[in-house]
């Protein structure tokens, strides 16, 4: 998840397949794709390799791995550049060294998020990109 010092990331949308990816990328503004909490855990890593690649996203993107190294190691072998991991999980400083190594973000909690589970309105959406982008 790059960013300039200057420039913030992109506002997280918590996406859950690829109807909710289509919906995040529907306004063609710039955003991190967030996986719920745990997803690696139930749905794996390769599983969200996948959606973001049948979406085209190339954009920052978060799995979060809950307090299971060996999925974070799995997500940065699997070449994926964001990985949510516990800092209380075993071996979070080797995973951290490694996310270091390969060139990926490693954050030890997700970052606000706007979850699409469920019906959001395209208003809701909008307001959400706005106040993330433009911070009170």
């Amino acid at each position: 998840m790059p960013a300039s010092a200057t420039e913030p990331p992109p506002p997280a949308l918590i996406v859950h397949n690829a109807a909710d990816i289509a919906r995040a990328l529907a306004p063609a503004r710039p955003v991190t794709l967030l996986s719920p909490p745990g997803f690696a855990l139930y749905a794996g890593c390769l599983w969200w390799q996948s959606l973001l690649a049948a979406a085209c996203f190339d954009g920052p993107a978060l799995l979060d791995c809950a307090d299971a190294p060996g999925r974070a190691l799995e997500a940065l072998r699997l070449g994926l550049r964001g990985v949510i991991l516990d800092p209380a999980a075993p071996a979070f400083a080797r995973i951290a060294t490694l996310a270091d190594e390969f060139g990926a973000t490693l954050l030890a909690a997700p970052p606000p998020a706007l979850d699409l589970a469920g019906e959001i309105a395209p208003a809701t959406l909008a307001a959400w990109l706005d106040a993330a982008k433009n911070p009170a």
